[in-house]
C-alpha cells in the first residue's frame, strides 16, 4: 500500500504563524501558533517528517482563512472541515468526533466526553490522553475540554495552560469563579 503524500503550509495569524499538512483526505496536522514561522514548521515537521511544502487546495485555503478569522477573535466553526485521522485508535477517533460538537464558547470536561460515548469516569483519562495527541489542535478542540470542577487542565500546544486560557478568552470563556471579595470602587 502506498503512503499518503502530505502536503503543508506555514501562515500567519494574529496570534502567531500556525501550519497545517494535509493529504488528499483531509486535514492531517495542524501546529498551534509560535512566535516564527521556523518554529512552527520545525514543531510540525517533527510529528510530520515526510511532508512536502505545496500549494493549498480550496479546503485547505478556507480551513487557513477560518484560523485567522479565529485568531482575531471572530466565531469560528470548524465542524465542517475535513479531516483525515487514518492510523487513530477507533476509541480515540469518537472522542475527536464528540470533542469537535463543542461549539464556540462552550465547554465540557474529560469526565464528561468519557461519559457521553457511554465510559464510565475511568475513561476520562483516556480522553485526556486523546486530546494530549490530538493531532489538529483547534480544528478538534482540545481547548474546550477541561478538567473536573472546571479547571483549566493540561494543554500540549506551546505556551502549555496559558495559551489553553488565552483561546477560551478569544471565544469569551471566563475560567474560575469570581473574586469571592468585588471593590467598593472607592
Amino acid at each position: 500500500m502506498a503512503q499518503a503524500v502530505h502536503h503543508y503550509l506555514i501562515f500567519e495569524t494574529a496570534g502567531g504563524f500556525c501550519g497545517i499538512a494535509w493529504s488528499d483526505a483531509g486535514i492531517v496536522r495542524f501546529q498551534l501558533p509560535t512566535k516564527t514561522a521556523e518554529a512552527t514548521e520545525r514543531l510540525l515537521l517533527r510529528r510530520l517528517p515526510d511532508a512536502e511544502p505545496g500549494a493549498p487546495t480550496p479546503g485547505v485555503i478556507e480551513t487557513i482563512a477560518a484560523v485567522q478569522r479565529y485568531f482575531q477573535g471572530e466565531e469560528t466553526d470548524f465542524s465542517g472541515v475535513e479531516l483525515d485521522l487514518a492510523g487513530q485508535d477507533a476509541f480515540f477517533k469518537d472522542i475527536y468526533a464528540a470533542a469537535r460538537r463543542v461549539g464556540w464558547g462552550s465547554t465540557t470536561t474529560y469526565g464528561a466526553l468519557a461519559r457521553e460515548l457511554g465510559a464510565g469516569p475511568e475513561a476520562a483519562r483516556d480522553v485526556g490522553q486523546a486530546m494530549a495527541k490530538n493531532p489538529v489542535a483547534l480544528i478538534i478542540p482540545c481547548h474546550r475540554v477541561l478538567a473536573a470542577g472546571g479547571k483549566i487542565g493540561g494543554f500540549s500546544a506551546p505556551g502549555g495552560s496559558s495559551s489553553k486560557a488565552r483561546m477560551l478568552e478569544l471565544e469569551g470563556v471566563q475560567l474560575g469563579p469570581p473574586p469571592a471579595q468585588q471593590s467598593l470602587l472607592f
